[in-house]
């Protein structure tokens, strides 16, 4: 006779595949936390292979067109040249709002093709979400030609800029613009960009371009995001995402990896020593700008740039959801750059210029503020919200009988057990793989308020499709990154005037983040022809004694009825 403590993955398929969704969830999230499922070796190697040929070898490769470039043997001498900085903050736009960064390959889920970005961005008629629905020229839900040539415009202008011997200002001036009227025709390309950082950044390097003024103001981006970063972790969500994220990485022992949870395997909230993990690492980003900021260059500088380096080192190893590693490696770059090799810029030298220093209080200071205490107004990204586990999303439900009209929208990519059905040969691997999605949602603490939405939305779950709302987004959109609000009510509406679905076939669950002051995180559900069908809030004080799954009440009124592999 088995006990919860002995029936333990790996489960069969068809045990999995046919359980009621409660215990499917519960299954699902067993099997994460034992990791009977691991990334392959071969994605991690795909990843790490293109961070160091794509991403670094692309920045190296466009270094070598410096004026005074020493030679790829002498990286110590290249690596740190103020145009090799610069040309840093431009490949790495270009390479996020391509849509070779944050929202690429099967860890985003993307199998094939394992990308969006420009293969969406350069082809009329994909799906977009303008700033102002409706207005003239930019406010259709389709893309015209016209944004296809400006995006393209801005990739030439940047692409100029990158192969150039020197870069000025009015080189980078037209790219700065086409980027902010981009955002205007489709908010996600302003987010893709990670304007939030790369561009503020270009417009120092623009705006303070002479006498490297730009290094001081650089170095007022470098802090806000360390600041922003560890003050948005000040919440009870982060333990969840130390438990996740360490649990997924590759490296962590399997022991260390048991004692993230309360009691494996049947309790699987944080333990105490993932809350601990969570509250150091909380305090270390703290400390990092404090640190790098009071020092001289001296041997105090060094250390503080170590410990910065092994904090985003460690981040990246633990492989973090959608694998933003190449942001990762640009924060430790433009550290050791802005705060070793330049340590004696000083932020006060900025004030020189009262035009960038209003623009840096309004996007440094302002916006994550206001993000913080208003997150249903601002981009979890705008407001440096990074990886708190306090983010929107949402869930989309699609009925089976109604996937075929999800072919009606013009796109790259079908879904993802579309996907997965053409690279894998037995339906059952497929139906694993689209549950294991379940997991990433429900053992967050932010998953707890699905618990009362979802019999709020459907009356047998077993016969829609379960979309993360993040997943759904980037097929549609062609860019995502864990920003809900890209894919809440104005997709729902852009989605629905193409495809015409009828009342019932496609539900969605919008979940918003919880305030920085605040105890509840909203949910609402919508139908995608009669619009918002249910409300409600979650306190989120009380979801830290409840298990990830459904049980009790919500558990029977998801129960469902078994179902066959798909």
């Amino acid at each position: 006779m088995t006990t919860p403590d002995t029936d333990l993955p790996p489960y069969e398929p068809a045990r999995l595949i046919a359980a009621p969704f409660p215990e499917r969830v519960r299954l699902i999230c067993r099997t994460w936390a034992a990791q009977v499922f691991p990334n392959p070796p071969i994605v991690l190697i795909i990843y790490w292979v293109k961070y160091v040929l794509l991403f670094f070898g692309g920045w190296a490769f466009f270094v070598s067109f410096s004026a005074g470039y020493p030679g790829f043997t002498h990286p110590l001498e290249w690596a740190f040249m103020p145009i090799a900085f610069q040309k840093a903050i431009v490949w790495a736009l270009v390479y996020e709002i391509a849509g070779f960064g944050c929202s690429w390959g099967p860890m985003n889920g993307r199998f094939k093709p394992p990308m969006g970005g420009f293969l969406y961005f350069l082809r009329p008629g994909t799906t977009k979400l303008p700033l102002f629905p409706g207005s003239p020229v930019f406010g259709g839900i389709r893309r015209t030609g016209l944004d296809v040539a400006l995006y393209a415009a801005m990739l030439l202008v940047f692409l100029r800029a990158l192969i150039a011997p020197e870069i000025t200002a009015w080189m980078l001036l037209p790219g700065c613009l086409l980027v902010a009227l981009l955002g205007v025709t489709d908010k996600t390309l302003f987010l893709a960009a990670r304007s939030e950082h790369y561009w503020v950044a270009l417009v120092c390097l623009i705006a303070a371009s002479q006498d490297l003024l730009w290094v001081s103001a650089c170095k007022a981006v470098w802090v806000a995001i360390w600041f922003w970063a560890a003050t948005s972790k000040l919440n009870h969500h982060f333990p969840s995402v130390i438990m996740f994220m360490v649990n997924n990485g590759p490296f962590a022992p399997a022991a260390l990896k048991k004692r993230l949870f309360v009691s494996y395997p049947d309790d699987l909230r944080p333990s105490r020593l993932a809350g601990t993990m969570a509250h150091a690492g909380t305090v270390v980003e703290y400390m990092i700008p404090v640190v790098l900021l009071s020092t001289d260059g001296g041997w105090t500088t060094i250390a503080g740039l170590v410990g910065m380096t092994c904090f985003h080192g460690f981040i990246g190893l633990n492989n973090p959801s959608g694998m933003p590693i190449e942001w990762n490696i640009l924060m430790i770059y433009g550290a050791w750059f802005l705060f070793g090799v330049h340590h004696d810029a000083s932020l006060t030298a900025i004030a020189a210029l009262p035009f960038l220093v209003t623009f840096l209080a309004f996007w440094l200071v302002f916006v994550p503020a206001y993000g913080n205490v208003m997150p249903a107004r601002v981009s979890f990204l705008l407001a440096m919200r990074y990886y708190a586990g306090n983010w929107a999303y949402n869930i989309w439900l699609v009925r089976r009988d109604a996937l075929h009209k999800l072919d009606r929208l013009t796109k790259m990519a079908g879904t993802m057990r579309d996907q997965l059905a053409s690279l894998l040969p037995d339906p059952q691997q497929v139906d694993i793989a689209c549950s294991m999605s379940l997991a990433h949602r429900f053992l967050h603490l932010e998953g707890r308020p699905l618990l009362a939405a979802l019999p709020k939305a459907v009356d047998d779950i077993d016969a829609y499709e379960w979309m993360d709302g993040e997943v759904f987004g980037g097929m549609v959109l062609g860019w995502n990154f864990g920003d809900g609000h890209l894919n809440d009510t104005q997709l729902l509406d852009a989605v629905q005037a193409q495809c015409g679905f009828e009342d019932g076939e496609v539900r969605v669950i919008m979940v918003e983040s919880q305030p920085i002051f605040g105890k509840t995180m909203q949910w609402k559900v919508a139908d995608a022809r009669r619009g918002i069908i249910a409300e409600g809030e979650t306190a989120i004080a009380p979801m830290r004694d409840a298990m990830p799954w459904p049980t009790g009440a919500c558990a029977e009124a998801l129960g469902g009825a078994r179902r066959e592999s798909v």
